[in-house]
């Protein structure tokens, strides 16, 4: 993508949430897709969303753009309700639902975003940025599935949004391209904007979120940074390995136990008490080497916190 200097930044209201959810709830039948939510997203955050299948992410997103209406409770953007914003371009979205127009070239779709924007950037700007000049004459049908991805993330931002909103951004996209995109994204918050962003790329929301939240089953089970949401799953890693076959029927006995797999040679456990699940393996008779003891990433600590919240109902 382009290095193209970012728009000259904006004064905003830091004092008014650029979301709000209040008490959302909505159902599909039986189930709860959004479950009594409630939350603010602030000024210059950047936020990721994440949740197993079904957690109800994509559904806060559609209320959030006004694409459905919640059961109850309100939704405001910047103080106003969702379709208002929209209206005034203060929110820029870049969803997996819906296809792009096919028998257009790239630069005549980019080109339809600008024109309907209130707040529109040049053109040629927003191809830049997109890092898609060089396919700006291609037909939307003849592109690939990473370039589709490159064109929606320039129709989100085809003018000065204050919010912007992605859905699974780098889906399709290469190592490369995935750097660059975010490197932008890090200029759209550096000038003040929200970003929230829904990802199953859990080492990307580690990596660009300064808060995660985390939702389950339609309600949010954690909300923080990386760092706070990893402290949450009350758990840390110990990965060693073994001499000759390894025997897991006596380290399934360790105490404070939540997670153990052994693979080849390597075993890797998660414990509650690193302490004392270490000092039990030593008691086994067992000498391990290439001891090492961490906090969980974000992946493990996000199972660790679903599945938790799984077994919790289960047992209700």
């Amino acid at each position: 993508m382009s290095a193209t200097a970012a728009p000259t930044p904006q004064k905003r209201d830091t004092a008014t949430p650029a979301v709000r959810f209040s008490r959302v709830n909505k159902s599909f039948g039986q189930v709860k897709a959004v479950n009594d939510v409630s939350l603010d997203l602030h000024p210059g955050e950047t936020v990721a969303l994440l949740g197993p299948n079904g957690a109800g992410k994509s559904t806060a997103l559609d209320l959030l753009l006004g694409l459905r209406n919640a059961d109850s409770g309100t939704i405001e953007v910047f103080g106003t309700t969702p379709a208002r914003a929209i209206a005034e371009g203060k929110v820029g979205a870049m969803l997996q639902s819906g296809g792009l127009m096919e028998e257009v070239k790239v630069r005549e779709l980019v080109k339809l975003a600008c024109d309907l924007h209130p707040k529109a950037y040049p053109v040629q700007r927003v191809l830049e940025h997109a890092g898609i000049t060089e396919i700006a004459d291609r037909m939307v049908n003849k592109l690939s599935g990473g370039q589709e991805q490159r064109v929606r993330f320039a129709i989100a931002t085809a003018g000065a949004n204050d919010l912007i909103i992605l859905d699974e951004p780098t889906t399709g996209m290469d190592v490369t391209v995935r750097q660059s995109f975010w490197a932008t994204m890090r200029q759209q918050v550096a000038q003040g904007r929200t970003v929230l962003f829904a990802t199953h790329y859990l080492e990307e929301a580690d990596a660009i979120a300064d808060r995660v939240i985390v939702l389950h089953r339609g309600r949010v089970l954690a909300d923080g940074s990386a760092t706070e949401i990893k402290a949450k799953a009350g758990a840390r890693r110990i990965v060693f390995d073994l001499d000759g076959q390894v025997d897991e029927a006596p380290l399934r006995g360790l105490p404070f136990l939540t997670a153990l797999s052994v693979s080849g040679r390597t075993v890797r456990i998660q414990s509650t008490d690193a302490d004392a699940t270490t000092h039990a393996i030593y008691g086994l008779g067992l000498y391990p080497r290439n001891l090492e003891v961490a906090g969980l990433g974000l992946e493990q600590a996000f199972i660790a916190i679903t599945d938790a919240a799984t077994a919790e109902e289960a047992a209700r």
